[in-house]
């Protein structure tokens, strides 16, 4: 086996880009190494199928092989562009939009009878939102099952959103995914217009009517 230092050549043959990993077969044979988006050292695009790459051999905390600091072909580590600062961009961004949403919250609270439960379900879900996260970022580091991008999308559609804010930044996690971040912002505008309709006086008229015998 080549040793860390040394690069090896080979064949990006397998992509799952909703999941963000694949397999690169090595030009001098051998079983087809894991390799995971994040160890793709030029940042500003996605990895093509059949493309050649040039790689450093590494390996999980469990042990498995996978490869490391991978470069398209021709490149250097040298002449790569420098990384996207996006995430410190979205994540400013991120934490303004979780501080106007508690604002928000905390407005409609004390102007409106707002059940117990509100409360109850956006702690809930953003703690279990996070913790989900951090076990899908260890489960790209390891290269075992990741959790569906549809699954993380829910989670913050239902009210796990301000949890997911925090996990992305602090986890450094799906951040640099464009058609992500634009889905999950998405769903974060479902959710707080949502919490708006159905905390209008209204609405929660309409539920006490409901509740009594």
């Amino acid at each position: 086996m080549a040793s860390r230092a040394e690069r090896m050549e080979g064949t990006l043959v397998s992509w799952k880009d909703s999941r963000g990993f694949g397999f690169i077969a090595p030009a001098n044979g051998g079983a087809d190494v894991f390799v995971h988006i994040s160890e793709f050292v030029d940042a500003s695009r996605r990895p093509l199928l059949g493309e050649t790459f040039t790689f450093e051999m590494g390996a999980t905390p469990e042990g498995k092989i996978r490869a490391r600091r991978v470069l398209a072909l021709g490149q250097t580590l040298d002449d790569t562009p420098p990384p996207i600062k996006r995430s410190l961009n979205l994540g400013f961004a991120g934490y303004l939009a979780v501080a106007a949403f508690v604002v928000l919250f905390a407005l409609i609270a004390t102007e409106r009878d707002l059940p117990g439960w509100v409360i109850g379900l956006y702690a809930g879900t953003s703690v279990l939102t996070y913790l989900v996260y951090a076990d899908d970022k260890s489960a790209a580091a390891s290269g075992r099952w990741r959790t569906p991008e549809g699954s993380l999308l829910a989670l913050g559609l239902v009210g796990g959103w301000p949890g997911a804010v925090v996990a992305q930044q602090t986890l450094r996690h799906k951040t640099r995914k464009m058609s992500f971040q634009l889905a999950f912002w998405g769903t974060v505008a479902l959710n707080v217009t949502a919490f708006i309709a159905f905390s209008s006086p209204e609405f929660l008229e309409l539920v006490a009517r409901l509740s009594q015998p």
